[in-house]
């Protein structure tokens, strides 16, 4: 028998070895660092005894040998550092009872610091040499991938519906393919039972052992009803493993999709966030947009088609989905009348910077609600191009919300962003100046103009987690600005969900702030990344920190300094101050931006000297830190 193999056989018996050993040796090192004059031995041992049964008591109080090593994480550090706290308090008042000679307060508190860090410390390199001896044993199992016509071992997890759904699948016609090799559940009660001849052969904690011993080449997980959170920690779990996972997704999406095994996809970020589902009110929702004639300008852009695809569920009179761009266009007008051929849909191609075009496409449809989402939004390009900006995100929602008042449409929505906050850069200007217009138009229109602002969306095009994968395609590096860059994340659903829920709010003039939960580090991101597509960060692909790109914060604002928050029926949305400016002041301003286009000498200094005439927060990085 391997020693590896004796190892995991007695895990619970090593690990309380190697804390006695600790707490003795951390005994003796505090004795001989206080220089303790020992008389009696016997006295010594007995009482050191007695502190080892406290400490022991207490880690198996809070459970701590059912943790598994390579899974710990900083909650389980602070829960070793609590049991050495309260640990030296019980032997000392222990002491204090039984008149202990040796073991006062001084050396009790100095053996509870060794212990502590001896815990945590070892612990920390235990799960380090486990995942390390993991990504060495992928590697192998790379090498040594399945033949062709040799079968899959798969493990699911998972002894509900989904299970039985691919079991049945597999056995009736992926024998060839797939061989299964048993199913992993949490419920106890279901252990070495079978499903249709599969055994459950144990809980997640299991999943390393199990991939090991089985020689598992893949997992399904088949959990359909979880906690995001519970769902999180599992699928860490298995990315551990180094082994492929795929997931099957919610009932909506088996339905659609027609079958068990159509439906398994790879793990995605989304999985890892471990956010709660957000909830609607459809209803609501449905009163806004149905036998309305509605139009989403940028629609073939990644949060325009997503709102195309939400607003057509609500049975609109009809959708107007225009974009400069024909090949998104094409693309979403395809897909939503292949779904559903019995609505009313019209594809425009047109610019918003065409004011005319403009309100023909209003004169022609009169819409009831605008969602405005054309913009230019790369923060990069649009410093180097800077009256590129202004001429599509300024004025071109300057000309929309014009028409949009001249045909009396009743609700106009901006889509905004969290860079429109103290911008530093000429996109984030350009979308405040844009909340700006909005605001000040609602004071002398009848239509119902309102913001929705919102950080950055998983998989939306040109965003981190595209351009990740692409990278790690290529073998690496995987390219990160900065270390402790941070950005508020949402997936792209989530956040159509509640900019179609946040207007159901809306009266006129609201800048409608979405709450993004947790920033989240860039960093992790691709660490998270790489790991899910099966290799070792640092190891297999390097990660790279190429520096602040113009323009760019380390995190960035849901809301401006002087705005408050007042919240409204959804835990998710609030409504920021309104500013004061009227439209005739604001009119006065963009005309010196207006007057860029035409003089030949204009430069990027003078479109941004031009910006932050307009909007007084907008400063450079060098100004914010120097």
């Amino acid at each position: 028998m391997k020693i590896i193999d004796i190892g995991k056989k007695y895990r619970h018996s090593l690990l309380i070895f190697a804390d006695i050993v600790i707490i003795i040796c951390s005994y003796i090192a505090a004795i001989l660092f206080l220089d303790i004059n020992i008389i009696s031995k016997i006295d010594l041992i007995k009482e050191i005894a007695l502190a080892v049964l406290v400490y022991e008591l207490f880690l198996n109080i809070l459970q701590m040998y059912k943790n598994m090593m390579r899974y710990e994480i900083g909650k389980d550090y602070i829960k070793y550092m609590f049991i050495c706290f309260i640990s030296t308090i019980s032997v000392s008042l222990l002491g204090q009872v039984l008149r202990f000679e040796y073991l006062g307060l001084r050396l009790n508190v100095l053996t509870g610091i060794f212990v502590a860090g001896a815990f945590v410390l070892y612990r920390l390199a235990g799960r380090s040499i486990m995942a390390r001896r993991t990504a060495i044993m992928y590697k192998k199992r790379l090498k040594n991938t399945v033949p062709d016509g040799t079968p899959e071992n798969v493990l699911i997890i998972g002894a509900g519906m989904g299970a039985r759904e691919i079991i049945i699948a597999i056995k009736n016609s992926m024998k060839s393919k797939y061989n299964l090799v048993g199913i992993i559940d949490d419920n106890t009660n279901k252990m070495n039972k079978t499903i249709l001849g599969v055994p459950v052969v144990g809980t997640r904690y299991d999943i390393p052992d199990v991939v090991k011993e089985k020689e598992v080449n893949l997992i399904f997980f088949a959990i359909n009803r979880i906690t995001p959170l519970s769902r999180k920690k599992i699928i860490e779990i298995c990315q551990n493993t180094g082994v492929k996972t795929r997931v099957l997704p919610t009932t909506e999406e088996l339905i659609e999709k027609q079958g068990v095994m159509n439906s398994l996809r790879d793990v995605e970020i989304e999985d890892l966030l471990g956010r709660d589902v957000i909830k609607l009110d459809n209803k609501g929702i449905s009163a806004l947009i149905k036998d309305r004639t509605v139009l989403v300008t940028g629609g073939g852009g990644s949060i325009g088609s997503e709102l195309c695809r939400q607003i057509i569920k609500y049975n609109p009179k009809k959708l107007v989905i225009l974009d400069i761009y024909e090949n998104n266009l094409y693309d979403i007008d395809l897909e939503l009348k292949a779904n559903y051929p019995k609505a009313k849909i019209e594809a425009v191609v047109a610019s918003v910077r065409d004011s005319k075009r403009m309100d023909e496409v209003f004169e022609e449809f009169k819409p009831s609600i605008v969602f405005h989402a054309a913009a230019h939004k790369h923060v990069p390009l649009m410093e180097n191009n800077p009256l590129e900006a202004v001429k599509n995100n300024i004025f071109g929602t300057y000309n929309v919300v014009n028409s949009a008042d001249k045909y009396k449409t009743e609700k106009f929505v901006l889509i905004s962003t969290d860079k429109a906050v103290n911008p530093t850069n000429v996109m984030g200007a350009s979308k405040r100046v844009c909340e700006m217009i909005v605001q000040a138009k609602n004071k002398v229109s009848k239509t119902e103009y309102v913001a929705v602002r919102f950080g950055n969306v998983l998989g939306s095009n040109g965003s981190v987690i595209p351009v990740f994968k692409k990278q790690i395609e290529k073998g690496g590096p995987v390219t990160v600005t900065h270390k402790d860059i941070t950005r508020f994340f949402m997936t792209i659903p989530e956040a159509v969900g509640l900019i179609l829920q946040a207007v159901t709010y809306a009266n006129g003039g609201e800048i409608f702030v979405l709450d993004m939960g947790e920033p989240v580090k860039i960093y992790d991101l691709a660490v998270s990344l790489i790991k899910l597509s099966g290799y070792e960060p640092g190891v297999d692909i390097q990660i790279e920190f190429t520096g602040l790109r113009p323009g760019e914060k380390l995190y960035e604002e849901l809301l401006m300094a002087e705005e408050g928050l007042t919240s409204t029926k959804h835990n998710k949305i609030f409504i920021s101050k309104p500013m004061h400016m009227e439209m005739k002041e604001l009119e006065e301003k963009l005309n010196l931006l207006n007057t860029l286009e035409y003089d030949e000498e204009y430069s990027r200094k003078s479109v941004k000297d031009a910006m932050k005439a307009i909007v007084p927060t907008y400063k450079e990085p060098e100004e914010v830190n120097g």
